[in-house]
């Protein structure tokens, strides 16, 4: 008895057609007649065939298929996130025609022999942003000779970047609430390191995820001197308890705030609402990203709206471009303010 899998050669002697014929019945590039085809088909049901063995292709071509996507969050958060979706279909839409497809991989190592962006075989590797793990493996990555392209972070020198125009961005949405009056404002950040597990920002605690930061500096160029609170990542829960805790003391609570993300911002408003406050009329909030939020009606959020499809396609772009052997393209985004119904005059 043998064990032995069948191949292409046995289902095209079995059918009484050449090889090609039936490569091209299950690759789908090219002319067969539907009787071929059928011929092809109940053939390698018979043998039990089910397709090219994909190691096998995988070691003619010299290449896995796989595209890398390194992230920093908890995997779980990631996938609530609807930012992040949208960046994984447009990174996933940009690399099939390819036919390759997307591992998710953590920037640190949590479970013992978890593959990782050494050991995962990768054809290239997409970081979402660049915290502090992930530069301290960088140059291993490099040795290795995997092509890396970056979303909202720096991996230094020659490494294709897509970039939002995260500073100019939150600048604006600064201005807006500087021109209506505000000046008792507070800042809610996304996460600022990848140990930091929220609270206040103190001058002591480093901010390390680009984003982030860049988000916060783009606030700060209009209110230098705003009290920033940060949290583990973009949610409404996170965005809730940052509001809860800047809401809490009456005679200390802003006038605006100013939120890293639209789920941070919806918590915000929960919790101003919680507090007896109205939005606008009480306290103005701004959001970042511009996506549809459950449960924020009947409230039009004041926001920067990113393409972030767009954002994962061009990064799927850069990785098809590096494997090709071409210039890749860095490329920068720009998120449009758009006025809601959450920010008002300020009342104080």
């Amino acid at each position: 008895m043998t064990t032995r899998r069948a191949t292409i050669a046995d289902v095209a002697r079995s059918a009484g057609v050449a090889p090609s014929t039936a490569s091209v019945v299950f690759s789908g590039k090219g002319p067969v007649s539907d009787a071929t085809r059928r011929r092809v088909m109940a053939a390698a049901a018979d043998l039990g065939y089910v397709g090219p063995d994909p190691m096998a292709a995988s070691l003619r071509r010299g290449r896995s298929g796989i595209v890398g996507v390194v992230v920093g969050s908890n995997l779980n958060d990631m996938f609530r996130d609807p930012v992040q979706r949208l960046l994984m279909d447009g990174l996933a839409e940009a690399i099939a025609p390819r036919g390759a497809g997307l591992l998710l991989l953590r920037s640190h190592k949590a479970v013992e022999n978890a593959p990782t962006l050494m050991t995962a075989p990768l054809d290239a590797a997409v970081l979402i942003g660049c915290d502090g793990p992930l530069r301290d493996s960088l140059n291993e990555a490099h040795l290795r000779g995997l092509p890396i392209v970056v979303i909202e972070g720096d991996a230094g020198p020659g490494v294709p970047r897509i970039l939002l125009d995260n500073r100019e961005a939150q600048r604006t949405a600064a201005e807006h609430l500087h021109a209506l009056g505000h000046r008792h404002v507070a800042i809610v950040t996304l996460r600022v390191s990848a140990g930091f597990a929220g609270g206040p920002l103190t001058p002591d605690i480093e901010v390390t995820i680009d984003v982030t930061r860049d988000r916060l500096a783009g606030a700060r160029d209009v209110f230098p001197d705003a009290p920033v609170i940060a949290t583990a990542g973009s949610s409404i829960d996170e965005g809730l308890a940052a509001g809860r805790a800047l809401f809490a003391d009456p005679s200390a609570r802003p006038a605006a705030v100013i939120a890293q993300s639209d789920l941070l911002a919806t918590g915000v408003i929960r919790a101003a609402e919680e507090a007896g406050l109205r939005v606008p009329d009480d306290v103005s909030v701004t959001g970042f990203d511009g996506i549809p939020v459950d449960g924020l009606a009947p409230h039009q959020l004041t926001t920067l709206v990113q393409d972030a499809t767009g954002k994962g396609r061009a990064a799927g772009e850069a990785v098809a471009a590096l494997l090709d052997g071409r210039p890749p393209a860095s490329v920068l985004l720009t998120c449009p303010f758009r006025r809601g119904s959450t920010t008002g005059p300020a009342s104080r």
